[in-house]
């Protein structure tokens, strides 16, 4: 299992994933699931990947091939995000029909699904994701972020924090706070976290960064975060047993 996450807000992208692919009780793997096939100056294009690791990486190498290739539709030819997350799409589809014999045949799962972030010259940024039966979905204002892989514990932080018209670095911070809190309650998630920020208009990635579960800012996060939790739970007023003591038609014993 993984985790990867895409944020975009009206300034630009982030994107985030971490890299452990299993996680056993005496085998424990990580691998790069975040892939950069930016063009500088033209397009910037950033693929998370999770799922089924032999499907995930034959996808990306079809990917490569018709780039060096210089096939006619390839990711740099292609002219809008929808364009290539519909060609990607159909990658993952025909990787998919091409071994599901096999799969199907020995009971594995070949399910794979991947993020697509980016801005090509001369529209706006925009954030997918693509479906392991190819098709895809596309954030927006109302919805600014997109989740693949174990969602559930991470998301909680970005429901309550996120909006359209939040920062880039405080969405940064909010990724990694998800990242995080997402390692700390399943075991198939794990480090390194790989971390990149597109600013909007800018056409190249400036910022990006790898992090090891022990990297001081990864450290000082985490146990910040876990003092400012307790410190406001805390603050949380006690039940209020006596409120509830007389209430009309409240069940009797042997009812509820």
């Amino acid at each position: 299992m993984t985790y990867c996450l895409g944020i975009i807000t009206d300034t630009g992208l982030i994107m985030a994933v971490d890299s452990r692919t299993n996680a056993g009780v005496d085998y424990v793997s990580t691998h790069q699931k975040l892939f950069n096939f930016s063009r500088l100056g033209d397009r910037v294009i950033v693929l998370c990947t999770a799922g089924n690791l032999s499907m995930t990486q034959a996808v990306l190498n079809l990917l490569h091939r018709d780039i060096d290739t210089q096939a006619e539709v390839n990711l740099h030819t292609l002219d809008s995000l929808y364009e290539i997350a519909r060609y990607i799409g159909g990658k993952v589809r025909q990787i998919r029909e091409q071994d599901r014999q096999w799969l199907e045949k020995d009971r594995i799962d070949f399910q794979c699904s991947f993020l697509l972030g980016g801005q090509i010259q001369g529209k706006a940024p925009g954030l997918f994701l693509i479906y392991s039966q190819g098709n895809c979905i596309q954030a927006s204002k109302d919805t600014p972020f997109l989740q693949i892989g174990e969602a559930k514990y991470g998301k909680p932080i970005l429901d309550r924090i996120l909006s359209f018209e939040t920062t880039l670095e405080a969405a940064a911070k909010c990724a990694l706070l998800s990242i995080d809190s997402t390692m700390k309650s399943n075991i198939s998630v794990g480090p390194p976290i790989n971390l990149v920020m597109y600013e909007k208009d800018s056409f190249k990635i400036r910022y990006e960064l790898r992090l090891e579960l022990e990297a001081p800012y990864l450290s000082q996060m985490r146990r910040l975060w876990e003092v400012s939790l307790n410190e406001a739970f805390n603050r949380m007023p006690d039940v209020d047993w006596d409120q509830y003591l007389e209430v009309p038609n409240s069940p009797t014993r042997g009812e509820i």
